[in-house]
């Protein structure tokens, strides 16, 4: 008996098993660890259940036929209108060099403020125990942006991976950089959209020069 609605109970109400079912197990979060955890718990999901993921850190709603993520990285929207949005840099005191991870469940700008001390590989993840892959469907898509700072010797990401992969961008003006700016701060932008479930992607990259 899904969309029961909302009931006040009060003292001395008798809870029978339809109200057990709808009004709280319904309209309760319940909180699992995994996908698999859940469909264990839950054979016959009813529309409209949200649950929590701790694996993802996402809501989920079931829509009739399927599980649905309700955050902006693991669900979508139709239509979306905001006066206004903000975005949050993950600003770190430190010098480029091996293999940075981008986490985009931290945020989607990472701006590193130290001087780089060498080339290195970019890589783009969901954190270090979620992949980009679990988060993005086919034909969905992500922007990250790397801000590298450069001393008098410049230094730029001359790798670029997803979940650990190397993944060729197509750089703006047909164009791969060879070299980063010195005495500047580089800021290079890719737009990494999922296009096969393999996974497959085509990553479309700029870099802009900073002074």
């Amino acid at each position: 008996m899904a969309g029961a609605g909302y009931k006040n109970f009060t003292d001395g109400s008798v809870l029978t098993a339809a109200e057990v079912n709808t009004y709280l197990n319904e309209q309760s979060i319940m909180v699992f660890a995994t996908a698999a955890a859940r469909t264990s718990a839950i054979t016959s999901p009813s529309e409209g259940m949200v649950t929590y993921q701790l694996d993802t850190n996402g809501l989920y709603y079931y829509n009739g036929s399927a599980w649905v993520g309700l955050d902006l990285l693991d669900g979508s929207l139709t239509r979306m209108v905001a006066d206004q949005t903000q975005e949050n840099w993950n600003i770190v005191a430190s010098a480029a060099t091996g293999t940075i991870n981008l986490d985009v469940r931290t945020a989607s700008i990472w701006y590193y403020t130290t001087n780089a001390t060498a080339n290195h590989t970019i890589n783009v993840r969901g954190n270090s125990t979620t992949t980009l892959n679990s988060m993005l469907a086919v034909n969905d898509s992500i922007t990250v942006v790397w801000a590298n700072t450069n001393g008098a010797t410049a230094y730029y990401p001359n790798v670029f991976q997803i979940d650990g992969t190397t993944v060729t961008p197509r750089w703006q003006g047909g164009t791969t950089p060879a070299a980063g700016n010195a005495s500047a701060t580089d800021i290079y932008t890719y737009l990494i959209v999922k296009t096969a479930a393999t996974p497959t992607y085509t990553v479309f990259a700029s870099q802009s020069q900073f002074k």
